[in-house]
């Protein structure tokens, strides 16, 4: 299976002629004859003073170490199980962080939203339609889209916009939450701040996809 998956070169009619054969008495295969009958390059075999002997691929070798020793088997399943343990940990505290970073930018969004564009006594109904309104400009901003255009192209999906981005979206809407605040102080209208957040995302999303580490971050 290794050899069909990684070698376009492989003798698959040689190996069904090895395969047909394995079960009979008289059956047998060194190394050396599957390799030069199957053209095989995930075991290799060496003959020499220096250096002989037979090699494979980690695949094949931990295959044939747990046909051996299910003691062995068992510690490989047990070592991958911890791995993919410490790595859904691991995501779900990177995907945490990143969601408490934009909830404290977002504060800092909302407070100046609430010190330059908020009139006195407001009832909270308009309260929320201002701040809902400047969130739906970093979401046109970054994603294109409103949350409402964005709940009517997936009207079975959970969560909304934000829930749904990725970990590079995540840290560029953090870094706009801050920007658009001081663009709110700095006096701006709603429309050239749009403009200007939208410049401003797609510069930063083209230079954190070529970043190799917040690549590792996402892929992790």
């Amino acid at each position: 299976m290794w050899e069909k998956l990684h070698n376009p070169s492989f003798k698959g009619i040689e190996f069904e002629a090895f395969k047909n054969n394995s079960g009979t008495n008289r059956f047998v295969l060194t190394p050396k004859q599957w390799i030069e009958k199957t053209c095989a390059i995930g075991i290799i075999s060496k003959s020499g003073r220096y250096g002989s002997g037979t090699y494979a691929h980690r695949y094949i070798a931990f295959e044939f170490a747990t046909w051996v020793s299910s003691e062995f088997k068992f510690y490989l399943i047990h070592e991958f199980d911890r791995l993919k343990t410490e790595e859904q940990q691991r995501q779900a505290l990177e995907w945490n962080l990143q969601r408490t970073l934009a909830k404290i930018n977002y504060r800092i969004h909302t407070d100046a939203i609430r010190e330059q564009m908020m009139p006195p006594k407001v009832s909270k109904e308009q309260a929320n339609r201002i701040y809902a309104s400047e969130a739906d400009l970093l979401n046109v901003a970054l994603f294109g889209k409103t949350a409402a255009e964005w709940r009517s192209d997936h009207p079975g999906e959970a969560g909304n916009i934000r829930d749904s981005a990725t970990l590079t979206q995540l840290i560029v809407l953090s870094n706009l939450e801050s920007v658009n605040a001081v663009l709110i102080r700095d006096g701006l209208g709603q429309s050239d701040r749009l403009v200007r957040l939208n410049q401003i995302a797609i510069a930063q999303l083209r230079s954190l996809l070529k970043n190799e580490h917040i690549k590792k971050l996402g892929e992790s």
